[in-house]
């Protein structure tokens, strides 16, 4: 699990760590139970890659080992 951005800095400045979950769903529980609401928001609205590919189905199962990347929404174009 890999923090970028807003999502790092929401997460207390962490950049990366291990987390067993099922879905991204499953993942969001954990990581607002860790990091508390401000990530929450965060989550809300940002984008998810599952070994560098966008994944849009939150619910689908991640794969053992996965390496999932946070992408906040990014301002400019």
């Amino acid at each position: 699990m890999r923090y970028f951005a807003g999502a790092r800095a929401a997460a207390g400045g962490v950049h990366e760590e291990s987390i067993g979950a099922t879905s991204l769903d499953d993942l969001a529980t954990v990581l607002v139970e860790r990091h508390g609401e401000r990530l929450a928001v965060v989550l809300k609205a940002a984008s998810f890659l599952v070994d560098g590919l966008a994944c849009h189905d939150r619910r689908a199962a991640l794969p053992a080992g996965a390496t999932v990347d946070i992408l906040p929404p990014f301002a400019g174009g």
